[in-house]
């Protein structure tokens, strides 16, 4: 045989056997070692629920469109943040991003009603409240009774009361005199 081909024959297979003996050695170095980890550790969202609020009047319970529902939740005293979300015209307003588990304090504000605000303990995943909406009282005095009284004031925009002047009386003419002439 040539040296060329001899050396193909055994050049090669040489060659191979020395690749997989360092990458054998390299694996086997390798397996004590714990794999190098890099950036963030996964951390998994909490569970949330499914929460809707259903906005009507007390006094003939239509929906109310357009209210704002502000909920404000807490979780093992810490504050979570706030967020808004209008009544569509149904008067429902849906949200799924509160966790499981939380405190939510939801606050409705709606034109021509009074500001409605209560807790609600949220440990299911589906969750539906309902909220009636009341017309503004009188405050509450301790001097008078007006509890359950309307409010004075009416929804919408109020302008300032102003004091009426008296109109000048005309003067009559003197007698004597004609108003007409001649």
């Amino acid at each position: 045989m040539s040296y060329m081909r001899l050396h193909r024959l055994i050049g090669l297979p040489l060659t191979l056997l020395c690749c997989f003996s360092l990458a054998s050695s390299h694996l086997a170095l390798g397996q004590d070692d714990a794999p190098a980890r890099r950036g963030r550790k996964y951390k998994a969202p909490p569970e949330t629920s499914h929460i809707v609020v259903m906005v009507t009047k007390k006094a003939n319970g239509k929906p109310i469109s357009n209210a704002a529902v502000v909920f404000n939740p807490t979780k093992d005293g810490k504050d979570i943040g706030n967020l808004e979300v209008k009544t569509d015209p149904d008067g429902k307003a849906t949200i799924d991003v509160i966790p499981t588990g939380s405190t939510v304090r939801v606050q409705v504000i709606a034109n021509g009603f009074a500001t409605f605000a209560e807790d609600y303990q949220i440990n299911e995943p589906s969750r539906e409240i309902a909220i009636i909406m009341l017309r503004p009282q009188e405050q509450i005095s301790a001097y008078e009774e007006n509890h359950g009284k309307a409010s004075g004031r009416t929804a919408g925009v109020q302008e300032p009361i102003k004091p009426v002047t008296p109109a000048k009386p005309a003067t009559a003419p003197a007698p004597g005199s004609s108003a007409t002439s001649k």
